[in-house]
């Protein structure tokens, strides 16, 4: 399977609870904190949740 990077570019700062979860169990801990993720409909969700704070890295 392909991977995806995605990095954090907002401050979780403000953001509901709920997303600051989906943040955490990405592995997002703080700004400009990139990681790897298999490409599957799961992670895809999660990242459209936050789209707003997050971006892909390709």
């Amino acid at each position: 399977m392909s991977t995806i990077k995605i990095k954090q570019t907002k401050s979780r700062i403000g953001a509901p609870k709920n997303q600051k979860r989906i943040l955490d169990s990405l592995g997002l801990h703080k700004l400009n904190h990139t990681v790897e993720h298999e490409d599957n409909p799961s992670i895809r969700g999660m990242v459209e949740k936050v789209k707003h704070l997050v971006t892909i890295v390709k």
